[in-house]
Protein backbone atom coordinates (compact mmCIF):
# COMPACT_ATOMS: atom_id res chain seq x y z
CA UNK A 1 0.00 0.00 0.00
CA UNK A 2 1.13 3.21 -0.86
CA UNK A 3 1.53 5.76 1.48
CA UNK A 4 -1.60 8.15 2.13
CA UNK A 5 -1.40 11.46 1.34
CA UNK A 6 -1.42 14.19 4.31
CA UNK A 7 -4.23 16.47 3.58
CA UNK A 8 -3.19 19.63 3.63
CA UNK A 9 -4.99 21.51 6.76
CA UNK A 10 -5.88 24.84 5.71
CA UNK A 11 -6.99 27.65 7.97
CA UNK A 12 -10.39 28.99 7.67
CA UNK A 13 -9.95 32.84 6.44
CA UNK A 14 -9.99 35.31 8.95
CA UNK A 15 -12.95 38.14 7.96
CA UNK A 16 -12.24 41.45 9.07
CA UNK A 17 -14.85 43.20 10.80
CA UNK A 18 -15.35 46.95 9.65
CA UNK A 19 -14.16 49.27 12.51
CA UNK A 20 -17.68 49.99 15.01
CA UNK A 21 -18.61 53.43 14.49
CA UNK A 22 -18.76 55.30 17.64
CA UNK A 23 -22.62 56.83 17.63
CA UNK A 24 -22.25 59.92 19.67
CA UNK A 25 -25.67 60.40 19.93
CA UNK A 26 -26.54 57.04 21.82
CA UNK A 27 -23.69 57.66 23.84
CA UNK A 28 -24.73 61.06 24.70
CA UNK A 29 -28.40 59.48 25.61
CA UNK A 30 -27.02 56.71 27.57
CA UNK A 31 -25.22 59.44 29.74
CA UNK A 32 -27.84 61.45 30.14
CA UNK A 33 -30.29 58.95 30.84
CA UNK A 34 -27.42 57.12 33.77
CA UNK A 35 -26.76 61.07 35.38
CA UNK A 36 -30.53 62.22 35.05
CA UNK A 37 -31.66 60.61 38.46
CA UNK A 38 -28.42 61.89 40.04
CA UNK A 39 -28.88 65.36 38.86
CA UNK A 40 -33.14 65.37 39.57
CA UNK A 41 -32.02 64.13 43.52
CA UNK A 42 -29.78 66.83 43.86
CA UNK A 43 -32.02 69.95 42.58
CA UNK A 44 -34.86 68.47 44.54
CA UNK A 45 -32.53 67.80 47.87
CA UNK A 46 -31.23 71.50 47.36
CA UNK A 47 -34.42 73.09 46.67
CA UNK A 48 -36.73 71.92 48.54
CA UNK A 49 -35.25 69.76 51.49
CA UNK A 50 -31.66 71.06 52.60
CA UNK A 51 -29.01 73.54 51.67
CA UNK A 52 -26.14 75.19 52.68
CA UNK A 53 -25.37 78.80 53.61
CA UNK A 54 -22.33 80.67 54.21
CA UNK A 55 -22.11 83.76 57.11
CA UNK A 56 -20.50 86.81 55.32
CA UNK A 57 -21.00 89.34 58.28
CA UNK A 58 -20.67 89.87 61.88
CA UNK A 59 -24.51 90.49 62.59
CA UNK A 60 -25.26 87.25 64.28
CA UNK A 61 -22.34 87.23 66.95
CA UNK A 62 -21.39 85.32 69.10
CA UNK A 63 -24.17 83.06 67.62
CA UNK A 64 -22.64 82.91 64.46
CA UNK A 65 -19.24 83.68 62.78
CA UNK A 66 -17.41 85.01 59.60
CA UNK A 67 -16.84 82.22 57.85
CA UNK A 68 -19.03 79.77 59.20
CA UNK A 69 -20.86 77.14 56.87
CA UNK A 70 -24.80 76.04 58.12
CA UNK A 71 -26.84 73.18 57.31
CA UNK A 72 -30.22 74.69 56.76
CA UNK A 73 -33.39 72.57 57.07
CA UNK A 74 -35.81 73.89 54.63
CA UNK A 75 -38.30 71.34 55.17
CA UNK A 76 -39.22 72.46 59.00
CA UNK A 77 -41.40 75.91 57.85
CA UNK A 78 -42.54 73.95 54.74
CA UNK A 79 -40.33 74.09 51.44
CA UNK A 80 -40.52 76.95 49.16
CA UNK A 81 -41.88 75.94 45.42
CA UNK A 82 -39.16 77.34 43.01
CA UNK A 83 -39.91 80.46 41.08
CA UNK A 84 -42.56 81.53 43.22
CA UNK A 85 -43.57 82.56 47.05
CA UNK A 86 -45.97 79.51 47.78
CA UNK A 87 -44.38 76.70 50.44
CA UNK A 88 -45.31 73.07 50.79
CA UNK A 89 -46.73 72.33 54.51
CA UNK A 90 -43.76 72.44 56.90
CA UNK A 91 -43.86 70.48 60.36
CA UNK A 92 -43.20 73.34 62.55
CA UNK A 93 -44.53 77.25 62.84
CA UNK A 94 -42.15 79.88 63.17
CA UNK A 95 -41.64 80.58 66.92
CA UNK A 96 -39.92 83.74 69.12
CA UNK A 97 -36.15 82.99 68.79
CA UNK A 98 -35.87 80.43 66.57
CA UNK A 99 -32.79 81.70 63.68
CA UNK A 100 -34.45 81.66 60.22
CA UNK A 101 -33.14 82.21 56.83
CA UNK A 102 -35.06 84.53 54.87
CA UNK A 103 -35.24 86.49 51.88
CA UNK A 104 -35.02 89.78 52.93
CA UNK A 105 -37.48 92.82 52.02
CA UNK A 106 -36.35 95.21 49.24
CA UNK A 107 -33.88 97.18 50.80
CA UNK A 108 -32.61 101.13 49.74
CA UNK A 109 -29.14 101.39 48.32
CA UNK A 110 -27.98 102.33 51.39
CA UNK A 111 -27.48 99.15 53.40
CA UNK A 112 -27.31 97.35 50.43
CA UNK A 113 -24.18 94.14 50.91
CA UNK A 114 -24.07 94.86 46.74
CA UNK A 115 -25.35 97.77 44.49
CA UNK A 116 -27.87 94.98 42.90
CA UNK A 117 -28.39 93.01 45.70
CA UNK A 118 -31.72 94.16 46.65
CA UNK A 119 -33.04 90.90 48.27
CA UNK A 120 -30.63 89.24 49.64
CA UNK A 121 -31.08 85.87 51.69
CA UNK A 122 -29.92 86.09 55.31
CA UNK A 123 -30.44 84.80 58.35
CA UNK A 124 -31.26 86.72 61.64
CA UNK A 125 -33.23 85.78 64.89
CA UNK A 126 -37.26 85.70 64.75
CA UNK A 127 -37.72 88.58 68.01
CA UNK A 128 -41.52 89.47 67.13
CA UNK A 129 -44.29 87.49 66.21
CA UNK A 130 -47.76 88.60 64.25
CA UNK A 131 -49.15 91.33 66.89
CA UNK A 132 -46.19 91.61 69.46
CA UNK A 133 -45.67 95.39 70.48
CA UNK A 134 -41.78 95.99 70.38
CA UNK A 135 -39.64 98.59 71.33
CA UNK A 136 -36.44 99.63 72.07
CA UNK A 137 -34.30 101.65 74.83
CA UNK A 138 -31.07 102.15 75.22
CA UNK A 139 -30.24 99.17 72.92
CA UNK A 140 -32.93 97.14 75.70
CA UNK A 141 -35.37 95.32 73.28
CA UNK A 142 -38.92 95.12 74.69
CA UNK A 143 -41.56 92.76 73.60
CA UNK A 144 -45.05 93.36 75.21
CA UNK A 145 -43.62 95.09 77.85
CA UNK A 146 -41.24 92.28 78.79
CA UNK A 147 -37.31 93.43 78.55
CA UNK A 148 -35.14 91.18 77.05
CA UNK A 149 -32.87 89.37 79.95
CA UNK A 150 -29.68 89.33 78.52
CA UNK A 151 -28.40 91.30 75.68
CA UNK A 152 -26.46 88.90 73.09
CA UNK A 153 -23.96 91.78 71.94
CA UNK A 154 -22.87 94.91 73.79
CA UNK A 155 -24.46 98.30 72.63
CA UNK A 156 -21.58 100.81 72.02
CA UNK A 157 -22.04 102.49 68.45
CA UNK A 158 -23.24 106.29 68.16
CA UNK A 159 -27.04 106.16 68.53
CA UNK A 160 -27.95 109.28 65.38
CA UNK A 161 -30.86 109.86 63.56
CA UNK A 162 -31.63 108.24 60.34
CA UNK A 163 -34.42 108.70 57.79
CA UNK A 164 -33.72 104.90 56.97
CA UNK A 165 -35.77 104.01 60.07
CA UNK A 166 -38.74 106.67 58.83
CA UNK A 167 -40.71 103.62 57.92
CA UNK A 168 -41.32 102.70 61.84
CA UNK A 169 -44.37 105.31 61.35
CA UNK A 170 -46.56 103.59 59.42
CA UNK A 171 -47.01 100.94 62.32
CA UNK A 172 -46.29 102.36 65.47
CA UNK A 173 -48.08 102.78 68.28
CA UNK A 174 -49.60 105.86 70.16
CA UNK A 175 -51.74 106.09 73.19
CA UNK A 176 -50.49 103.05 74.93
CA UNK A 177 -49.25 102.12 78.38
CA UNK A 178 -45.40 101.92 76.40
CA UNK A 179 -45.39 105.58 76.27
CA UNK A 180 -45.62 108.01 73.03
CA UNK A 181 -43.33 106.43 70.13
CA UNK A 182 -40.27 108.03 69.05
CA UNK A 183 -40.18 110.91 67.24
CA UNK A 184 -36.90 110.23 64.95
CA UNK A 185 -36.18 106.46 65.42
CA UNK A 186 -32.72 105.57 65.33
CA UNK A 187 -31.01 102.40 65.77
CA UNK A 188 -31.23 101.63 69.59
CA UNK A 189 -34.19 104.26 70.33
CA UNK A 190 -37.34 103.33 68.55
CA UNK A 191 -41.01 101.89 68.85
CA UNK A 192 -43.15 101.30 70.26
CA UNK A 193 -44.57 99.44 67.20
CA UNK A 194 -47.16 96.60 66.37
CA UNK A 195 -46.17 93.71 63.82
CA UNK A 196 -48.15 93.09 61.51
CA UNK A 197 -50.41 90.36 60.52
CA UNK A 198 -48.41 87.31 58.92
CA UNK A 199 -45.15 89.15 59.71
CA UNK A 200 -42.38 88.73 61.41
CA UNK A 201 -39.09 90.84 63.30
CA UNK A 202 -36.11 89.77 62.21
CA UNK A 203 -32.55 91.22 64.29
CA UNK A 204 -29.26 90.34 64.42
CA UNK A 205 -27.84 89.28 67.66
CA UNK A 206 -25.11 91.44 66.90
CA UNK A 207 -27.33 94.61 67.67
CA UNK A 208 -24.13 97.22 66.66
CA UNK A 209 -23.34 95.64 63.28
CA UNK A 210 -26.65 94.20 61.87
CA UNK A 211 -29.05 95.50 58.98
CA UNK A 212 -32.39 94.12 60.06
CA UNK A 213 -36.25 94.59 60.50
CA UNK A 214 -35.06 98.31 61.77
CA UNK A 215 -34.21 99.07 58.72
CA UNK A 216 -36.38 97.00 55.65
CA UNK A 217 -39.45 96.43 58.42
CA UNK A 218 -40.91 92.92 59.17
CA UNK A 219 -40.65 90.01 56.88
CA UNK A 220 -43.57 88.42 55.21
CA UNK A 221 -43.85 84.91 56.45
CA UNK A 222 -43.44 83.64 52.31
CA UNK A 223 -40.23 84.81 52.79
CA UNK A 224 -38.96 82.01 54.99
CA UNK A 225 -36.71 80.04 53.43
CA UNK A 226 -35.64 77.39 56.36
CA UNK A 227 -33.77 77.62 59.65
CA UNK A 228 -30.34 76.27 59.75
CA UNK A 229 -29.12 73.45 62.35
CA UNK A 230 -25.49 73.07 62.86
CA UNK A 231 -22.45 74.42 61.69
CA UNK A 232 -20.77 71.81 59.22
CA UNK A 233 -17.38 73.65 58.07
CA UNK A 234 -15.85 77.08 59.52
CA UNK A 235 -12.60 78.76 59.41
CA UNK A 236 -11.16 82.37 60.49
CA UNK A 237 -11.74 84.72 57.39
CA UNK A 238 -9.09 87.24 58.85
CA UNK A 239 -6.14 84.87 59.99
CA UNK A 240 -3.76 83.07 58.20
CA UNK A 241 -1.96 83.65 54.42
CA UNK A 242 -4.62 84.34 51.30
CA UNK A 243 -6.18 81.59 49.13
CA UNK A 244 -5.09 79.11 51.95
CA UNK A 245 -7.26 80.02 55.12
CA UNK A 246 -10.16 77.83 54.22
CA UNK A 247 -7.57 75.03 54.54
CA UNK A 248 -4.88 76.22 57.16
CA UNK A 249 -7.41 77.91 59.64
CA UNK A 250 -10.48 76.07 60.04
CA UNK A 251 -12.23 76.27 63.42
CA UNK A 252 -12.38 72.62 64.35
CA UNK A 253 -14.11 73.34 67.35
CA UNK A 254 -17.01 74.80 65.63
CA UNK A 255 -17.53 72.14 63.21
CA UNK A 256 -20.66 69.76 64.42
CA UNK A 257 -22.04 73.21 66.65
CA UNK A 258 -25.71 73.04 67.00
CA UNK A 259 -27.67 76.62 66.42
CA UNK A 260 -29.62 77.77 69.29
Amino acid sequence: MGKAKRLKQTKPPVVKSAPARTDWRAYARRTLREFLPVIAIFLVTRTMLAEAYRIPSGSMMPTLLVGDWLFVNKVRFGPNIPFTNKHLPGYAEPKRGDVVVFVSPPQDPAIRMGPDDSVPVLVKRLVGMPGDTLMMRAGRLSVNGTVESKIVAPVAAADAHDALFAWQHRIELSGSRFGPPVAQPSLHEWGPLVVPPGEYFMMGDNRDDSVDSRYYGPVPRANFRGTPMFVYYSYDTEDGLDYFRAITEIRWRRLGTWIR
